[in-house]
């Protein structure tokens, strides 16, 4: 197996290479700035006796998505996508949020979205699967928080469901994991950092999720045991 992460260096991203890894999977990860994580993740991925390689990537630019994959297949047939990069920008209402914010927020969480989807569909075969981390934003629209992020991470739902009706005579399967809130450093560059624990205390269950939670669920969703689960959104929300 091997499978592509973006996004894969840190928060939720890191703890399903992390994941993927214990149970035998090669990672191809991508990441945008910070290198010495990319490194550590990338030491404790191989230290679990997989092949790992880590490459700086901008989801939203076309070249950099194709040399991702490009990357990925000298390795072998890659076999699955786990699209997992995105950024919210900061906390506020919409009517505060600066176009530049918006735009970025789209370019990432939409079009890279769709770009690594589109050459996944181009490069996996039968058995081959992706999933694509949304957010349970998508259905609450988080007002006065990021609407232009939960707008995002809809359209990201569509395409999921939409994808996996095209690719399934192919024997691809097409999934995404909706987590709500969770432990991560995302709160902090939002500029919120105890968001998580705060917000967190309100869900049915009580608590802030972990980074670890979610990539079991993305990590079922990749497995064999899933074999007949497509077009599925799993929310990973504590109940929110």
């Amino acid at each position: 197996m091997l499978t592509v992460i973006t996004g894969g260096t840190r928060g939720i991203g890191a703890a399903t290479a992390l994941r993927l890894a214990g149970e035998g999977h090669d990672l191809v990860l991508a990441y945008a700035r910070d290198d010495v994580a990319a490194a550590e993740v990338a030491g404790a991925v191989r230290f679990k006796g997989v092949r790992c390689l880590a490459l700086r990537a901008n989801v939203a630019d076309e070249p950099d998505v194709e040399r991702l994959f490009d990357a990925a297949e000298a390795l072998g047939p890659v076999t699955g996508l786990v699209n997992n990069a995105g950024v919210s920008g900061r906390l506020g209402p919409l009517a505060e949020a600066r176009t530049e914010d918006i735009r970025a927020v789209l370019d990432v969480n939409v079009l890279g979205t769709l770009l690594c989807c589109r050459r996944a569909a181009r490069t996996l075969g039968p058995g081959g699967s992706i999933v694509n981390v949304s957010s349970a934003a998508a259905t609450l629209g988080s007002p006065g928080d990021y609407v232009h992020y939960a707008a995002s991470k809809a359209a990201v739902d569509a395409l999921t469901v939409g994808l996996s009706k095209e690719l399934g005579e192919s024997g691809i399967r097409v999934n995404a994991v909706a987590p709500g809130l969770i432990d991560t450093e995302m709160h902090a560059a939002m500029g919120d950092p105890d968001r998580a624990a705060r917000v967190g205390s309100q869900t049915p269950l009580g608590r802030a999720g972990t980074a670890d939670e979610v990539a079991a669920a993305i990590a079922w969703l990749l497995s064999p045991e899933a074999s007949y689960t497509t077009g599925a959104i799993l929310r990973v929300a504590g109940g929110r």
